[in-house]
């Protein structure tokens, strides 16, 4: 989800909720502790060399127990940022502490922010020398591997 998605979210909606895929909720009086653009410059397993930005949301469950973040609140911090740190309308990536301090892609349900599990994957498909898709052993054309051949 992109910054401009989320700005969007924000006017219709009258409370902020996320929630993890797993169902629980962050709590409800959770502070965004920043607002900012993560970098990345790294050589991929092929080889390539590789730039990537993201907006970064960082939430964090205070001791704060009368706090609840409004929609409107959130908006101020969000154009704060946009001014002071010139944030292009990048994806929205969601630091969060669970057991550890998790990474997060961002979605919406139509009523809670959804915090969805980032997946890794090998960038360099085409020059790592890993296969570019996997096959079932069932898909390979060979008479006696089959359940009815004669290789057992």
């Amino acid at each position: 989800m992109k910054l401009s998605q989320v700005k969007q979210i924000l006017d219709t909606v009258e409370t902020v909720n996320f929630k993890l895929e797993n169902g629980t909720y962050v709590p409800e009086h959770f502070h965004v502790t920043e607002v900012g653009v993560v970098t990345k410059h790294f050589i991929d397993c092929g080889g390539m060399v590789r730039n990537e930005k993201a907006a970064n949301f960082q939430l964090w469950d205070a001791n704060d127990f009368e706090h609840r973040l409004k929609p409107g609140k959130l908006q101020k911090i969000i154009a704060l940022s946009e001014k002071v740190l010139t944030i292009e309308d990048l994806e929205i990536e969601v630091e969060y502490q669970t057991d550890t301090i998790g990474k997060y892609d961002l979605g919406f349900d139509g009523k809670n922010f959804l915090l969805l599990s980032k997946k890794t994957a090998c960038l360099a498909k085409d020059n790592c020398g890993n296969p570019k898709e996997k096959i079932q052993l069932s898909e390979l054309e060979t008479s006696c591997c089959t359940p009815n051949g004669n290789c057992c």
